[in-house]
């Protein structure tokens, strides 16, 4: 077992309380009182990181100048400069949209934009042991969507810096490739190996992937020993044997993305280290009647 604190990290922000990946879902994250941040990045056609799960505009989240819907297929986000992603609204989801209906109790923040990973880093500067956990987002199946994962790893280090928060910083990726390149150039930075079924072989996690073996020796293998690396598996596929042998490992586990109570409760009896969910207000309760210490919200400026 690792000797870390429990990791509550609100996912996409707190998407099941605020719009997914804004600055107003980082706030309600920071109001219900977490550890961690999870956001999703990518990068513009003018270099900037930018929040989106999506390398394109989510129609079912994106509204234009005039208020309408956008239509699918969405803009790429690489081919956009950032003046042009800040005329889109992505304050609310669109209504009868599955979106809207996976998350019922999301308030939505009308006018809300697309934010920049800078702006994250300033709107949460008052919280200094916050860790803004950076997922970046790209695709190894179709490597034009996106930028290089090498290229948008270089971006966020670059935003982190300039902006005096390497010190709170972590990165995540289904896509190894970009955390390979972080371990040879900034190895300081926290990683955390995502995985899911689907992406447990070699066009995800390269030479490191274990196609019908363990993903936590596959995990290992990858981060080389590093003290505390993180596996973020799939809660829906994870087992309590796999539990332990990323513990025997070295590893922390921190499934995603854990919202139902029951799943909650069983998941820290088998021993995870964190929960990343869309309701850390949710959580919170759990954990405590789990006798887990509660990390201290932090109310708006």
């Amino acid at each position: 077992m690792t000797t870390h604190a429990f990791d509550l990290q609100g996912h996409r922000g707190a998407r099941g309380l605020a719009p997914e990946n804004t600055l107003a879902g980082c706030a309600a994250a920071l109001a219900a009182g977490v550890t961690s941040i999870e956001i999703d990045v990518a990068l513009t056609a003018d270099g900037a990181v930018v929040l989106s799960h999506d390398p394109v505009l989510d129609p079912d989240l994106t509204r234009g100048p005039d208020g309408r819907w956008i239509d699918p297929p969405g803009a790429r986000i690489r081919d956009l400069a950032l003046a042009d992603l800040s005329r889109f609204d992505v304050g609310r989801a669109r209504p009868g949209s599955a979106v809207a209906r996976a998350q019922p109790g999301q308030v939505p923040q009308d006018g809300a934009r697309i934010p920049t990973l800078d702006a994250v880093f300033a709107a949460t500067a008052g919280a200094a042991r916050v860790v803004i956990d950076v997922e970046i987002k790209t695709d190894p199946r179709d490597p034009d969507l996106t930028a290089a994962p090498e290229a948008v790893a270089e971006a966020v280090i670059a935003s982190a810096l300039q902006s005096g928060a390497m010190a709170r910083l972590a990165v995540r990726s289904f896509d190894w490739r970009s955390l390979v390149h972080l371990q040879a150039r900034w190895p300081e930075v926290p990683l955390g190996w995502l995985s899911e079924p689907a992406t447990c072989n070699a066009d995800w996690q390269g030479p490191h992937a274990r196609p019908g073996g363990s993903t936590p020796d596959a995990v290992a293998a990858a981060a080389r020993g590093a003290p505390g690396a993180l596996w973020a598996p799939a809660h829906d596929s994870l087992t309590e044997a796999e539990i332990a042998v990323a513990h025997r490992l070295g590893l922390r586990v921190v499934p995603w993305t854990v919202n139902d109570p029951a799943d909650m409760a069983r998941l820290i009896r088998w021993g995870v280290d964190g929960l990343c969910t869309d309701r850390p207000d949710i959580a919170r309760t759990v954990m405590a009647a789990q006798g887990l210490p509660l990390p201290p919200a932090v109310p708006p400026r």
